[in-house]
């Protein structure tokens, strides 16, 4: 994660990103004063409004962003991409890679009450792999635990069916962090409401549509590693604003009423370039790019010549140019450009018309009707395309209207669905798409056995499967596994160079850019940050100056 003023920076540096508070205004003074005690901080968000506050259940990009604020999990990350100690303070692994044992801080309560010891870590594990939860993140994250073994009080092992060498960069997720052993013995509905971490606050009330009100844990005593500092948050309280509109966002931040809003959209972006009393924190998120995927499982795309001809027909370049103002680079990748194994092939998507025509031909689409549409025995070349309107940015709706518009030209007819993020998932769960967009967060390579091993075609009990792709291929599930059970830096590397070269040449995904991931903050804040696990903002270590 990097902060900085505006304007942009090349997004090819993101290797080299640095770990800084945001400050106001367009330098880092206000980096060394002295933190305010006390006041509430007003966050707007405007990705989708939780369902659930429990990040156990289901688990999408909204939970982790406000669940970071309450529940913690056993380890994180840093700026450099090093697991660091959180709940747990230290760690090993079983010579033959079947087990971690984990070493606990001692003296951390859940903010009920309860002790957070090994017996909460089972607790925690069991719960998210029971069915019944309706987890799919956090469910895929720990398919080869077994189960955790408490040796004493703060010593939890955790047991695994084969070695898994993402499972430390998997526990950095908001979607496995640790909640009260007695709060989850509630109700779902209730521990949806109110769920109970042992994090710098606490969720007091939550008004649908409208906000939640977090209020400080006087208690709090466990931070990251990497906090910038130890005891309770500065903050007395935050409230959690739901602003779906991005215009409506920023104009209540200009206008003082709120002081963070995410989901910066690009004209925005733009926007706050000029006004020296915001600055912005650009955080892309890990694991797999923003990128379409082809349903390779059905017809049409069940044939190659057909999914190459959409993929390298179409020209996505000058749209990203032009709709996102030079905030998004284009990728080449399945993976985000922040996770260091990513591969990018960018020849595998030069763009070529007439050669994309004469696949199309050879595929038998050769017949046209009335409205210009390649048919094949009096079939039209049509494609599905559902979108979900509280994942996709309007400047990425803009977009697959100009990919809409440039298929048109080879003869594909998009037919694009927007649709709730319900509608959505109930769209895909029914296998009723053949194009679609699919943003998945995960830290690590290890996401790319979520998407295209051929496992990810099975829904997890939540109902939800990954691998929207469809892609089955043994070699390429060989390579995922095993890299999952390598812990030799080099052969890992080299086996995910292989599986990413598999995915891109299948020809079942067309990369756009990186998960954007835009976080404005006001003048009188500082102290805010994006956690590098999954670049969700924390506030634990903001305060409130005015």
């Amino acid at each position: 994660m990097r902060t900085r003023p505006l304007p942009f920076l090349a997004l090819a540096t993101v290797g080299a990103l640095a770990l800084a508070g945001c400050t106001a205004g367009a330098d880092d003074a206000g980096d060394s004063a002295a933190p305010v005690e006390g006041g509430t901080l007003t966050y707007a968000t405007g990705d989708a409004e939780p369902t659930c506050l429990d990040p156990h259940v289901g688990g999408n990009y909204p939970q982790a962003l406000i669940s970071t604020q309450y529940a913690e999990s056993l380890v994180s990350k840093d700026a450099d991409g090093e697991i660091v100690p959180w709940l747990a303070e230290s760690w090993t692994e079983a010579s033959d890679g079947l087990s971690w044992t984990f070493t606990l801080k001692p003296d951390v309560t859940f903010t009920d009450g309860t002790p957070f010891d090994a017996a909460a870590v089972a607790a925690n594990v069991a719960h998210v792999q029971d069915p019944s939860t309706l987890s799919s993140t956090g469910y895929l994250a720990l398919a080869k635990v077994t189960g955790v073994e408490a040796v004493d009080d703060l010593t939890a092992r955790i047991d695994l069916s084969t070695p898994d060498s993402a499972l430390l960069e998997s526990l950095t997720q908001p979607w496995l962090a640790m909640e009260s052993p007695e709060a989850l013995q509630r109700p779902q509905e209730v521990n949806c409401e109110s769920p109970v971490g042992t994090g710098p606050f606490v969720v007091d009330s939550w008004t649908k549509q409208e906000q939640v009100e977090l209020s400080r844990n006087d208690d709090y005593s466990s931070p990251p590693a990497d906090a910038d500092h130890t005891g309770p948050a500065h903050l007395e309280s935050v409230v959690w604003r739901f602003i779906p509109d991005s215009a409506a966002r920023y104009a209540a931040l200009q206008a003082g009423q709120v002081d963070v809003i995410d989901n910066a959209q690009p004209d925005t972006l733009v926007a706050a370039e000029k006004d020296d009393a915001i600055s912005e924190i650009d955080a892309p998120r890990p694991g797999a790019s923003n990128r379409l995927e082809l349903n390779s499982g059905k017809a049409p795309f069940d044939d190659e010549r057909v999914r190459e001809a959409f993929v390298t027909g179409v020209d996505v370049d000058d749209a990203i140019d032009s709709l996102f103002f030079g905030t998004a680079e284009r990728s080449y990748s399945a993976l985000s450009s922040v996770e260091p194994l990513a591969y990018s092939d960018p020849s595998l998507f030069e763009v070529d018309a007439d050669a994309a025509g004469d696949l199309l031909d050879e595929a038998g689409w050769t017949g046209r009707d009335s409205e210009g549409y390649r048919t094949k025995d009096g079939t039209r070349l049509s494609l599905t395309f559902p979108v979900s309107t509280n994942q996709s940015i309007p400047a990425e709706q803009s977009l697959f209207e100009q990919i809409q518009a440039g298929a048109k030209s080879l003869g594909f007819e998009v037919v694009l669905q927007p649709l709730d993020l319900s509608s959505w998932y109930g769209a895909l769960a029914t296998d009723d798409y053949d194009l679609v967009s699919a943003p998945y967060t995960k830290v690590g390579p290890d996401v790319l056995r979520i998407l295209f091993d051929t496992s990810g075609i099975t829904p997890a009990p939540s109902g939800y499967f990954a691998n929207h792709a469809q892609l089955s291929d043994p070699a390429l599930d060989d390579l995922l596994t095993r890299a999952s059970q390598t812990s030799d830096a080099d052969q890992r590397a080299d086996l995910y160079q292989q599986a990413q070269q598999i995915v891109l040449e299948s020809r079942t995904v067309l990369p756009l850019y990186d998960q954007q991931n835009h976080y404005l903050v006001g003048s009188s804040v500082t102290g805010v940050r994006a956690l590098p696990p999954v670049q969700a903002v924390t506030l634990y270590d903001a305060s409130v100056t005015g």
